[in-house]
C-alpha cells in the first residue's frame, strides 16, 4: 500500500515507522501528538503552514522511504 496525502498520519508511523524521521527532519513531531490518530498527512501538514507543494515533495519522500525496505 502505498501513502497517501489521506492517510491517517498514526496510521503511516504504525505501518512504516521509518517515515517518523522524515516528518521529524521537516519540523513535523506527530508521533506523539493526539491528532496524528485523526488528522491526515495532508491536514497535519498543511497546518503546519505547508504547501500543496511541499505536502506533495514530503509524500513522495515518505513513499521513497517504503519502496527502499
Amino acid at each position: 500500500m502505498k501513502i497517501n496525502k489521506d492517510m491517517i498520519i498514526g496510521e503511516c508511523l504504525s505501518r512504516y515507522p521509518q517515515t517518523a524521521k522524515i516528518l521529524f527532519d521537516h519540523g513535523i513531531h506527530c508521533v506523539g501528538c493526539f491528532a496524528a490518530n485523526m488528522e491526515t498527512l495532508e491536514d497535519g501538514l498543511q497546518r503546519h503552514g505547508l504547501s500543496e507543494e511541499e505536502v506533495n515533495k514530503i509524500i513522495k519522500e515518505l513513499n521513497d522511504s517504503i519502496d527502499e525496505k
